[in-house]
């Protein structure tokens, strides 16, 4: 078994989890919160499109993906402009996908814990003369600080699992955007089967870190 050729996926799917796990905190924090406060007309049709991901299958999130960020769209032509390369089959590309995939897990946790909030809290916070980014920030979060942890989490496990998309926008370049399950992919239909159970193993064992962390987190606080 070749080590080092071993590790590439491992680190690779780490730093895209990490990057779009970050991504995904931030946007799904804001959206969880203005969904949870906010009533406007279109809310429904809205979350049904944020939570899409959710349920589509990750061929078609690809494919979507692809038509939006290929060299034919606005976005592809941008990003060429700027950094004087197509963003498709890039490591950008792979944490685009995971961010995409993951996204609605941690949106609906966000949402779940500040729906959990108890508004008269917030409401005397403001009575008091608190304004909305200090409620938002000494009352709100960390009242649904359990989930919003639980929901990086989350959004780190799937990102690192992210399969079909990633393969479809970023291909499976060793050194540059294989990650573990599209190594696992090559690994296993090419016979090297204990390629493939290595990385299995590794898999399996961060998303179980990481699932425990966020169970424990859950019952504890």
């Amino acid at each position: 078994m070749d080590w080092s050729t071993f590790f590439e996926p491992i680190g690779l799917s780490i730093q895209i989890s990490l990057v779009a796990s970050v991504i995904i905190f931030v946007c799904a924090l804001a959206a969880a919160w203005w969904m949870a406060r906010v009533r406007f007309f279109g809310k429904s049709i809205l979350e049904t499109i944020l939570l899409l991901p959710l349920v589509l299958p990750p061929t078609v999130v690809g494919l979507l993906l692809l038509v939006l960020l290929g060299r034919r769209s606005w976005i592809g032509k941008a990003y060429e402009a700027i950094a004087g390369g197509p963003i498709l089959f890039t490591w950008g590309a792979a944490t685009i996908a995971a961010v995409v995939v993951a996204f609605p897990l941690a949106y609906r946790s966000m949402k779940t814990g500040f729906e959990g909030v108890d508004r008269n809290l917030e409401d005397s916070a403001r009575a008091n003369g608190a304004n909305e980014w200090q409620v938002f920030r000494y009352i709100s979060m960390p009242l649904a600080s359990r989930e919003l942890t639980s929901a990086y989490l989350l959004a780190f496990c799937r990102g690192l699992g992210e399969f079909g998309a990633t393969l479809m926008v970023a291909g499976n370049i060793p050194g540059r955007t294989q990650t573990i399950p599209t190594a696992i992919y090559v690994a296993s239909d090419g016979g090297s089967m204990k390629m493939a159970w290595a990385w299995s193993g590794s898999m399996i064992l961060l998303s179980f870190i990481m699932l425990l962390i966020s169970n424990r987190i859950t019952k504890d606080t």
